[in-house]
């Protein structure tokens, strides 16, 4: 477990769990006690047991997009806590589970746990509805980018066009945001904006047919994991 935010208000703490590295965020407001976990997967124990030992209540369930090496703990999560599920409606379109209670979002929405606001930005790409979270100056990904890296569109609903949109878009936010990725794939668990636009190659195309062989017919075949940061060509 690393904490990677502490302050007066909230702080965010990661867990590395299951055998794709997955970070599994968790996100406390310490005012209310109200915590929320984002994409829970993989030994949902440890999730459970770091809320025991904080004395938090999970009250909220955020998914960046659906694939089952991000939702596999849900179930777990809500046997435990009465949790509200949040994710984007083109992904609950996309993902065609039929769940009790989930709260449908479109990208722009501003949710809160206690007084921390979240702001929900769609971000399709890997999924059509995948989605990251801002907090502040932090920004949880999931897939859609990784430190040096972003989410694979071959598989099924991935589409590299949409992903070339995402990426400049989320290269507007400041430079100061720090991505906080759904895997842990690289030499170092974050990076600032800046520091993506700077190392990471998936944000270095201003041609997006060029974006899209890359992504799709030459990144997995040059580069080998742990990422490390490539500086733009000049």
């Amino acid at each position: 477990m690393t904490r990677i935010v502490n302050n007066d208000q909230y702080s965010i703490d990661a867990l590395e769990l299951g055998p794709m590295e997955n970070f599994i965020y968790v996100l406390t407001d310490h005012g209310s006690g109200r915590a929320a976990v984002v994409d829970p997967a993989w030994d949902v124990h440890q999730i459970l047991a770091l809320a025991e030992q904080r004395g938090i209540s999970i009250s909220d369930i955020l998914l960046t997009h659906s694939h089952h090496d991000h939702i596999n703990g849900i179930e777990q999560v809500l046997q435990k806590y009465d949790a509200q599920l949040h994710l984007l409606k083109p992904e609950a379109e996309f993902w065609g589970k039929h769940l009790t209670l989930p709260t449908l979002h479109h990208g722009g929405d501003r949710i809160k746990v206690g007084d921390t606001e979240i702001q929900i930005l769609h971000t399709p790409g890997h999924t059509p509805g995948s989605a990251c979270y801002h907090i502040h100056d932090q920004l949880i990904t999931g897939d859609t980018m990784f430190v040096w890296g972003c989410g694979r569109c071959d598989l099924s609903g991935g589409d590299p066009e949409q992903m070339y949109d995402t990426l400049r878009k989320l290269a507007k936010l400041p430079g100061n945001t720090v991505t906080l990725p759904g895997h842990n794939y690289a030499d170092q668990t974050t990076a600032t904006m800046e520091e993506q636009v700077q190392g990471n190659p998936f944000m270095h195309f201003h041609d997006k047919d060029k974006f899209v062989d890359y992504r799709m017919h030459i990144h997995d075949r040059v580069r080998e994991e742990p990422y490390h940061a490539e500086p733009a060509d000049d």
